[in-house]
């Protein structure tokens, strides 16, 4: 089962998100016409980026959560008519009809545990030559929260898929991408300490964590982890990826 989110509150809290996703769009070449799938789009801050950038052309905004296609379809009211909201699991092959020019994402692939299936599914609606260009947690992302919630509870550390380059790369040449370039980089985030970093956490981090907890005991998990961290700063690790759908 996909997890539903809070979605008003991410969109709330998501300004590093949005902030990674200015820089996958700069990796992005578009003439402005073209026929873009947002794979996971949130509440739609990086969507309407894209669409700024999109004049001419159109998008198909993706995510499995419905709050999340229902904030991204108000924000965007203006662009109403160049975008198509579906809720759809990336872990399936994609409602889509007819194939796009390029797909972009952000923040989105390290929630799904089978990456050979999600870049087939990409791969099938796109075009010969097109681009994917993505970001994702990676390598050792949030390595410092993952080792303080080993000591709690049963200490389960989430379903979570922090893919390394070497193994991503091998994955899209399977699935038919050429151009592959994959690459780690570290982005240490802060945040105002007490209730901006608590509500990040509870919404951003430990969402499925709360969900395996009775209602009464997730406010102080939350206080907990955060407590227990020695600053208020999450260790980011993203996996950076850019290839281009073969002409096969």
């Amino acid at each position: 089962m996909l997890r539903d989110w809070d979605a008003r509150t991410y969109d709330r809290v998501a300004d590093p998100a949005a902030r990674w996703g200015t820089l996958v769009l700069d990796r992005l070449p578009l003439d402005g016409d073209e026929r873009v799938l947002d794979a996971g789009c949130g509440s739609g801050r990086v969507t309407e980026m894209l669409a700024d950038r999109l004049p001419g052309g159109c998008i198909l905004a993706v995510d499995g959560s419905p709050a999340m296609i229902e904030a991204a379809r108000e924000r965007l009211a203006r662009f109403a008519d160049r975008i198509e909201f579906i809720v759809a699991d990336l872990r399936e092959p994609l409602p889509i009809d007819g194939r796009v020019d390029a797909v972009v994402s952000t923040a989105t692939f390290h929630w799904i545990a089978d990456h050979d299936a999600l870049f087939g599914h990409l791969a099938a609606v796109m075009r010969p030559g097109a681009w994917l260009v993505a970001q994702c947690g990676g390598g050792d992302n949030i390595a410092s929260v993952q080792r303080l919630l080993g000591t709690l509870g049963d200490g389960w550390l989430g379903d979570l898929n922090f893919q390394r380059p070497i193994d991503t790369v091998r994955r899209l040449d399977a699935a038919g991408f050429v151009d592959i370039e994959c690459w780690l980089h570290d982005e240490p985030t802060w945040f105002e300490p007490g209730e901006p970093f608590e509500t990040y956490l509870r919404t951003v981090i430990l969402g499925a964590h709360l969900e395996r907890l009775p209602a009464s005991e997730r406010d102080a998990f939350v206080h907990e982890v955060a407590a227990r961290l020695p600053e208020p700063m999450i260790d980011y690790v993203r996996l950076n990826i850019v290839a281009r759908r073969s002409g096969r």
